[in-house]
């Protein structure tokens, strides 16, 4: 029983509306910024590393910035956390000056916009205008396999952690 579907080409995703853009291209921010002149509204970034400030000038006025990882620096020598530490500390320098992105002036409307963001996903789901691409369900038990398969860039959608059939 195959549990992941083919994946999309290029030409698939150009029909769903999208601009593929190669993250491992050297040109990458240089491609988006032509995408987007004017900046992007946000930017959902698990990486870090030297592409931190690459990421943060496209986003347009107002955009929001993402970080929830390190993976540009999960090999290198040393300490892990020292590459966390330093992106708390950047995000801390960014989050505190007042040009818009999550400045003192608009702290409270940026906190409740993932949120906003988070329910108006939600009722599209609900009502059928979006459907999410999952390319696997694998059981809880099996979660390692889940992990492996999502880092090997080979499956197109998400991999989704199933509870396992005997709990349920």
């Amino acid at each position: 029983m195959s549990r992941v579907r083919g994946r999309v080409g290029r030409a698939g995703l150009e029909g769903r509306g999208a601009a593929p853009v190669d993250y491992r291209a050297p040109e990458m921010y240089r491609r988006i910024a032509e995408l987007a002149p004017d900046g992007v509204d946000a930017v959902f970034d698990h990486v870090g590393g030297a592409g931190l400030t690459g990421s943060w000038r496209l986003l347009r006025r107002g955009g929001t910035r993402v970080s929830y990882g390190t993976a540009a620096s999960k090999d290198d020598p040393g300490s892990s956390r020292l590459p966390v530490l330093k992106l708390f500390a950047r995000l801390v320098l960014w989050n505190l000056l007042p040009n818009g992105w999550a400045g003192r002036r608009r702290r409270a409307a940026w906190r409740r916009r993932p949120g906003d963001d988070l329910a108006q996903v939600l009722r599209l789901v609900a009502d059928g205008s979006l459907t999410p691409r999952v390319g696997a369900r694998i059981p809880l038990s099996d979660a390692a396999s889940a992990l492996a398969l999502a880092e090997s860039r080979t499956v197109a959608g998400k991999v989704v952690i199933v509870p396992d059939p005997t709990w349920t």
